[in-house]
């Protein structure tokens, strides 16, 4: 067959494309991490080109699925559904490029989208849901996975398939699955329809397969040498699939005829009509790749996508286990080796290259170029440019860096451990906490040490601990992350009572003069002082007392002044429930029925929302969680909170952001305790929302990711963050200018390994 070459590259959006649906004759629509949608059309100079036609912007953050709905009476030119991480399903009229249908419901990210033959839409989420919508009403909502449902799938003759997290796919029929197909090792990420013999998967267990309509295995594909995210199939029988390794390959039979690199990830694969294939690709790109000579890039282009990929893969290329780029230079020559025969390996060009330290002569010879062999990741690592069995990463504590311990198993621990102590400026007390951190990760648990060793410090033999070495004795052993998992919770302590007391007062003279039903008597308002004397004085919290009075003063207020007053009483409430009997007042209340604190919550948050009350409120719910007794409480209205605030997000000022972040890391350490796997996924879409937003402030972004690690490292939603692209996440704070980010990315990316 004839060979696949780039014919046009599309340059528009500023983020990772992350979708594409062919939409008929009409032209391309492309989704993309930065938020928006774009459509284009073919070009009415030169018929194999594109150009952007229509930016649709209402998302609030990437956008993933979409599907496309030809021309009709309601549509003149066709319409297009988008399904994002913000949970939204959207409905555009490409004619106007406006909304004209915003479907809320889903409490995570839309994974999948499908249209109906009546016009239904049918979408799918991380929540395990798929739901049916009509005129923008969900009309059936069933959960059809027990994990995160990937992708959706319906095809013409009215089957209607799902895939998921669990790998496996299902077939339905209405609410009902009929049909379990299970084969996949992992996440099935992708589904498609093969004309006349099935439908088509791709997993992250790198294979794509063909089944039957029945559940019986056809055809499995295997080339990609990691996740595989997309698959399409063509009328001729083509099959094409994007995967994590950054390469299209197009499968004929059941055989890879062709593998395209690409200068990223492969996010989607499309075929056009004509055989052509789009890809999505984590550089921000859109490409079509054709077969016809006559809609070939031209020349010049086409070698500037070879130097392109030249670079990315130079980039990425690694010599001994080390990437090529971190490598000494040639001047690390000129520096003499410490004991003869040591090996240092430098950067010369494009290559690596390896020197032997000759003592005698006094200089380094070269041995030859170093080049990656299939094991050479086991064969040790390199630090300064010299090749160790083990190069540690050693946290310390304190909120030291982490510092990088280099050993070799014929090594003596002791010798390594004093050498390095003095080399980072260490005290020598850490010795036998370094030791054993060795010995434990270099699986030399029966050690024993030389007798003739003597410490160069103290004159005596090595300190041999009892029994099997233990980690436990010190810090030295920790794990290398630096920000995670979070324990215990944040709190807002801090209040401006006055403030706060001179807001009341006015707002109740205000009140007296319209209502005296709703005002405080002088004796109310004289309590209020009283109250702040005592939360003021935190160090008698152990002693000091609040009446079931004072929580019935609050309560009145609460349930009765108009919104627009609410704020100074909701920061009240904030300061009132980290005293020991104002949780415990609140909670009496709540259990006799009254839930006053839902009821404010709601009141505060109902349209149109008053940055003042939502701000107060969000500090207020996180404060809740510095009293255990109210922990049940905040688990049970866990999803309404979230996803409440979450709809007022417009709202947030900065502080608001930094609250929101605050709460959803409070959240987080809960939902870890609990083992609430469902609070999980909500806490964690919610938190990557936060940290993929370019806008946020350095401590509310700090505060997402860390949500983020802590659930990845100690909860139940590893896979699902690795799905929801953690990866991606975890390598943009890598790079941030604020260190604390750069470290907790650092953190992430280590747990993504």
């Amino acid at each position: 067959m004839a060979e696949y070459r780039l014919g046009v590259q599309l340059h528009g959006h500023a983020d990772d494309v992350r979708g594409i649906c062919v939409c008929g004759d009409a032209g391309i629509a492309t989704s993309s991490r930065d938020g928006t949608v774009k459509f284009w059309t073919r070009s009415p100079e030169k018929e194999s080109e594109y150009v952007l036609s229509k930016t649709l912007a209402g998302h609030s953050s990437f956008v993933g699925p979409l599907a496309w709905i030809p021309p009709s009476d309601r549509f003149s030119e066709g319409g297009i559904v988008s399904g994002g991480m913000d949970t939204f399903v959207f409905l555009w009229d490409l004619h106007k490029g406006e909304v004209v249908e915003r479907m809320k419901g889903h409490n995570s990210q839309v994974t999948g989208l499908a249209v109906d033959t009546n016009g239904d839409i049918i979408s799918s989420s991380m929540d395990c849901t798929v739901r049916r919508w009509r005129n923008g009403n969900a009309v059936e909502v069933w959960e059809a996975h027990k994990v995160a449902v990937q992708t959706v799938l319906k095809l013409p003759t009215g089957e209607l398939f799902t895939g998921s997290s669990d790998s496996t796919i299902k077939l339905w029929k209405g609410r009902t699955c009929i049909q379990t197909f299970s084969g996949h090792a992992d996440t099935v990420r992708c589904l498609a329809a093969m004309p006349g013999l099935g439908v088509l998967s791709a997993s992250h267990d790198s294979t794509i397969k063909l089944w039957a309509l029945t559940g019986q295995p056809l055809l499995e594909m295997i080339g990609h040498s990691s996740l595989v995210y997309s698959v399409d199939a063509h009328s001729s029988g083509l099959i094409a699939s994007g995967s994590e390794d950054r390469s299209l390959k197009i499968w004929k039979d059941g055989v890879c005829v062709q593998s395209i690199e690409h200068p990223g990830c492969i996010w989607d694969a499309k075929f056009l009509e004509n055989g052509d294939i789009v890809t999505a690709c984590s550089d921000g790109t859109v490409r079509i790749w054709t077969t016809d000579t006559n809609r070939f890039c031209s020349d010049e282009e086409l070698a500037a996508y070879k130097d392109l990929i030249s670079q990315y893969t130079l980039s990425r290329k690694t010599v001994g286990g080390l990437k090529l780029t971190d490598l000494p230079g040639v001047e690390a020559l000129q520096v003499p080796g410490n004991s003869d025969g040591q090996t240092l390996i430098v950067r010369e060009g494009d290559n690596g290259v390896a020197y032997s330290w000759n003592s005698a002569e006094f200089k380094w010879d070269k041995i030859g170029e170093v080049v990656d062999g299939p094991g050479d990741a086991a064969q040790g690592q390199v630090h300064d440019g010299v090749r160790y069995d083990f190069v540690f990463n050693v946290d310390i504590g304190d909120g030291e860096p982490i510092r990088k311990l280099p050993y070799n198993r014929s090594d003596d621990p002791y010798a390594v451990a004093d050498k390095w102590l003095l080399k980072e400026n260490l005290p020598l007390t850490y010795r036998q906490q370094v030791v054993e951190f060795i010995l434990q990760n270099s699986g030399q648990n029966n050690f024993v040490p030389d007798p003739s060793f003597r410490d160069p410090y103290t004159g005596g033999n090595a300190y041999v601990p009892g029994g099997q070495p233990s980690s436990s004795n010190g810090n030295a052993s920790k794990q290398i992350f630096k920000h995670i998992p979070k324990s215990g919770m944040l709190s807002f302590e801090t209040a401006q009572f006055d403030g706060i007391l001179k807001k009341v007062t006015e707002f109740n003279a205000a009140l007296s003069s319209d209502s005296k039903q709703l005002s405080l008597s002088e004796t109310e308002m004289s309590r209020l002082p009283a109250i702040v004397k005592v939360l003021k004085e935190t160090s008698f919290y152990h002693t000091s007392k609040l009446a079931d009075a004072d929580m019935a003063l609050l309560v009145k207020i609460l349930m009765s002044w108009p919104a627009k007053m609410m704020f100074p009483v909701i920061d009240f409430l904030r300061m009132f429930v980290l005293h020991p009997d104002g949780a415990a007042l609140l909670l009496k209340t709540i259990e006799t029925g009254n839930d006053v604190l839902m009821e404010t919550f709601r009141k505060a948050v109902a349209p149109p929302v008053q940055p003042a009350n939502l701000l107060t409120i969000l500090k207020a719910v996180t404060n809740l969680f510095d009293s255990s007794c109210l922990h049940q409480w905040l688990r049970i209205h866990c999803a309404e909170i979230i996803d409440s605030v979450t709809n007022c997000k417009s709202s947030f000022s900065k502080n608001a952001h930094l609250a929101y972040a605050t709460l959803l890391l409070n959240y987080a350490v809960l939902s870890i305790e609990s083992k609430d796997e469902q609070s999980q996924a909500q806490i964690l879409s919610a938190a990557l929302e936060i940290a993929e937003d370019e806008a946020q402030d350095f401590d509310s972004k700090y505060r997402a990711l860390v949500a983020i690690g802590s659930l990845m490292q100690k909860g139940l939603v590893k896979s699902l963050a690795l799905d929801l692209d953690v990866k991606s996440v975890a390598s943009s704070a890598k790079a941030s200018m604020d260190s604390k980010i750069a470290e907790v990315g650092a953190d992430i990316e280590l747990l993504t390994r």
